[in-house]
C-alpha cells in the first residue's frame, strides 16, 4: 500500500471513529456488568493499541527525525491501525466500565492525529515554500515528538481503567507515584538520548547535562513543597513529601551554581541518592508494600551512586578513548582481541558503565509506579511475594531500556545518518562521542586557567557566563 493510499484510509477511518461513540460509559455499573468477562475484541484493542503507541508510532517518529523514506508509509499505517483500535475499542462485548481518563483521552487524541495526518498531507504537497511551509514542518515536528509521550499517557489511562484503580480517596496516591515514577523514566530515557546521540547538541549548547538536570530539580521541587499538605493537620508522609520538596529546590539551586560556566557537578546525584534513601524508609501499611518501596529507594540511591562515578571518572576515560583512535585493542567478555581495529565505543567498557545510571532510573520509575496502595493490595489478595512482583517490574524494566535503545539506534542508521553510521564486525553501531569534548569532562579539581577557558570558548562559539 502507497503513501496515498494508507493516508486516504487514514482520514476515512479516522472519520468513522470520531462517530463510533455508541458504546456507552456510566458512571454507575452493577457487579456483573464489573465482572463480565474480558471479550476477544477487547483484547484485540487493548494488544493493538499497545503495539501502535508503544511501538509503532515512536519507531515512525525515529523515521521522521531521520529523514527516512519510510516514515510516511509507517505513520500512516499506524493511524489506520490506530483507528481501527479505537472503533473496537467502542464495539466489544462483556465487561462494561465507567466513565474514565482513557476515554476521555481517546477523544482528544482523535486532534492531534487528523492535525498530524492533515500536516503530512499538505507537506506532500510542497506548496507556500516560503510562507506557510517552514510553519507546518514546525508543527509537524512538535506534533510528532509528543507521540510517545500521548500514548505513554494514555496507556497508563487504560491500565487504570481497566483495573479500576484511582477513584475516590486513591487518586491522590496515584498521581504522585504515576507522576513521580514516570518522571524518572523520563530523566532515565534523556539520559540514555544524551549517552548515545545528544551530546553534541548538549556540547553546543554550552550547557553541561547537571545544569539542565539541576534546573528540573529545582523547579519540581517548588511544585513539590506547596501541593503536598492539603490542610488540616499535618501527617508523617506530608511532612515527608514536603520536606523532599524543600531538598530538591534547595539542592537544585546549589547544582545550577555549581554546574555555571559549562562545569560538572555531582549535586543531582546526591539529591537522587537522598530521595532514594527517604523513599527506602517511607512507612507502609503492608509488610509488602515496605518491601517494594525500600528495593525502589535502593535502586533510586544506586542510580545516583554510578552517576556520581560516571561524573567523576568515567566520562574523561571514555572520552579520551574514544578521541585517541590509536588501534589498541581493548578485551570483550570473552576475552577476544581486536588488534587490527581501533578501540571504539561497541567495545569501550566506559560506555558500557554509562548505561547503568539511565537503566537504574528507568526500573526506579517502574517500581515507584507500581507500588500504589491498589496494585500492593491486589498483589497481596493474589498471594504472590515481593520477590516475585519486584522480578517482574525490573523485567518490565529491561523491555522498557530496549526498547528506548533501539529507537535510538534506529535514528544513528536510519535516514540521513546511514551514510554516516560507522558499522564494525557483527553489525554493532559506533556512535563516537565529539573530540575535546569540554563538557563531558570529570568534575574540576581547580579552577580554569586563561588558556582552558580560551580553548572552552573555541569549542563552544559563544560567550561563556
Amino acid at each position: 500500500m502507497n503513501s496515498a493510499r494508507a493516508a486516504a484510509l487514514s482520514i476515512a477511518l479516522l472519520s468513522f471513529a470520531a462517530s463510533a461513540l455508541a458504546h456507552d460509559h456510566h458512571d454507575e455499573l452493577t457487579e456483573e456488568e464489573k465482572n463480565a468477562p474480558v471479550d476477544t475484541i477487547l483484547w484485540l484493542h487493548i494488544f493493538l493499541q499497545i503495539a501502535v503507541w508503544g511501538v509503532l508510532f515512536p519507531t515512525g517518529m525515529v523515521l521522521g527525525l531521520s529523514r527516512s523514506r519510510w516514515h510516511v508509509p509507517l505513520q500512516s499505517a499506524g493511524l489506520a491501525l490506530t483507528a481501527a483500535g479505537y472503533v473496537l475499542g467502542h464495539a466489544h462485548g462483556g465487561r462494561a466500565f465507567p466513565a474514565s481518563a482513557h476515554g476521555e483521552m481517546a477523544n482528544i487524541l482523535l486532534i492531534p492525529l487528523a492535525l498530524q495526518l492533515l500536516l503530512g498531507v499538505y507537506l506532500k504537497l510542497h506548496i507556500h515554500e516560503e510562507s506557510l511551509r517552514p510553519w507546518a514542518v514546525r508543527a509537524h515536528g512538535v506534533v510528532g515528538k509528543l507521540y510517545p509521550i500521548f500514548g505513554w499517557v494514555q496507556m497508563l489511562f487504560g491500565a487504570i481503567a481497566f483495573r479500576g484503580y484511582c477513584r475516590g480517596g486513591n487518586l491522590g496516591q496515584c498521581l504522585a507515584h504515576y507522576i513521580m515514577g514516570g518522571g524518572f523514566i523520563a530523566y532515565g530515557t534523556i539520559m540514555a538520548i544524551l549517552l548515545l546521540v545528544g551530546e553534541a547538541w548538549v556540547r553546543r549548547s554550552g550547557r553541561s547535562p547537571d545544569w539542565w538536570d539541576s534546573w528540573v530539580i529545582m523547579l519540581w521541587g517548588i511544585v513539590n513543597t506547596f501541593t503536598e499538605h492539603h490542610g488540616g493537620a499535618w501527617s508523617v508522609k506530608d511532612m515527608q513529601h514536603t520536606i523532599l520538596g524543600v531538598l530538591w529546590w534547595a539542592g537544585g539551586l546549589l547544582g545550577i551554581f555549581l554546574s555555571r560556566n559549562n562545569q560538572r557537578s555531582v549535586v543531582p546525584a546526591i539529591i537522587i541518592i537522598l530521595t532514594g534513601w527517604a523513599m527506602s524508609d517511607h512507612a507502609q501499611a503492608l509488610m509488602l508494600s515496605t518491601k517494594v518501596h525500600s528495593i525502589f529507594g535502593y535502586t533510586l540511591m544506586s542510580a545516583g551512586v554510578t552517576r556520581i562515578i560516571e561524573v567523576c571518572f568515567v566520562a574523561p576515560k571514555y572520552t579520551q578513548d574514544l578521541s585517541e583512535g590509536d588501534g589498541h585493542s581493548e578485551h570483550t567478555l570473552d576475552g577476544t582481541h581486536y588488534d587490527s581495529t581501533p578501540a571504539s565505543s561497541t567495545q569501550n567498557p566506559m560506555r558500557a558503565f554509562r548505561h547503568l545510571p539511565p537503566f537504574l532510573l528507568v526500573a526506579s520509575g517502574l517500581l515507584f509506579m507500581s507500588g500504589t496502595d491498589e496494585e500492593i493490595n491486589f498483589v497481596h489478595e493474589e498471594g504472590m511475594d515481593h520477590v516475585t512482583y519486584i522480578l517482574i517490574m525490573f523485567s518490565l524494566a529491561f523491555i522498557l531500556y530496549a526498547l528506548i535503545v533501539s529507537l535510538i539506534n534506529l535514528y544513528a542508521i536510519s535516514g540521513r545518518n546511514a551514510a554516516s553510521a560507522a558499522v564494525r564486525d557483527g553489525g554493532a553501531i559506533e556512535l563516537r562521542a565529539p573530540t575535546n569534548n569540554k563538557w563531558y569532562s570529570r568534575v574540576p579539581a581547580t579552577p580554569l586557567t586563561a588558556v582552558d577557558r580560551e580553548d572552552n570558548h573555541h569549542i563552544l562559539g559563544d560567550d561563556e557566563d
